[in-house]
């Protein structure tokens, strides 16, 4: 018997101010191979990081149909998705929603693969969750890209 193996993934975002200069770090995570991404953005919100992060980690992939668990701490961007919110957001054209745009780019990548997204506590001690908010932070540290 022979089971699938899933791209793991573990997003955070980082924000200097809510707004202010934010960054996003991402561990991706196949079998022993691992990568890792860090950006930073020069105005924007913590919400939009979170979601950015996993925006970022989705554009890195180079193939599509993958199977893919996102662990994050972000219960926005967890809870958006587990709990069909961001299907009704879309359903009723995002009326009073912030980051519509972020949303629609996520759902036109997220509707090319397999994707689970699991909650995870952020400062716990979880490895990934630790390393993706080291990079994230060093991202919002050294801010050069715009958020739009």
């Amino acid at each position: 018997m022979t089971s699938i193996q899933k791209l793991n993934i573990y997003t955070d975002g980082a924000c200097f101010g809510n707004p202010g200069p934010g960054g996003v770090g991402i561990v991706l995570k196949y079998g022993n191979v691992s990568k890792e991404i860090s950006k930073g953005y020069l105005h924007t919100t913590n919400n939009r990081m979170e979601l950015m992060a996993v925006i970022e980690a989705l554009l890195a992939l180079k193939k599509d149909n993958l199977d893919i668990i996102v662990y994050s701490d972000s219960s926005y961007v967890v809870n958006a998705v587990k709990k069909g919110w961001l299907f009704n957001w879309i359903k009723k054209d995002f009326k009073g929603k912030k980051n519509q745009d972020l949303w629609m780019k996520f759902f036109d990548l997220y509707k090319k693969h397999n994707i689970e997204f699991k909650w995870i506590e952020g400062h716990a001690g979880h490895p990934e969750n630790e390393r993706c908010d080291i990079l994230a932070k060093m991202g919002a540290q050294n801010p050069t890209l715009k958020d739009h």
